[in-house]
């Protein structure tokens, strides 16, 4: 499933991101890397989704969100 479907207060682990290479390597940095936890912080029904990562908050786009595939 994608990220964008994630509830609120669930936590899930990335499985990878169905992109090019340029978002790919730009959620890399953000340490969204396949195997991290993340923890869905907001997720309303339109808008960004504000997750949890390492201890640190990230606001990510929804299309973005919808690329990335977590379990």
């Amino acid at each position: 499933m994608s990220l964008a479907m994630v509830e609120n207060g669930k936590r899930v682990r990335l499985l990878g991101v169905k992109a090019g290479c340029e978002l790919r390597s730009r959620l890399s940095v953000l340490g969204l890397i396949p195997g991290v936890e993340i923890e869905m912080i907001q997720n309303l029904a339109d808008g960004p989704v504000v997750i949890g990562l390492n201890g640190s908050r990230l606001m990510l786009g929804r299309g973005m969100a919808q690329k990335i595939i977590v379990r």
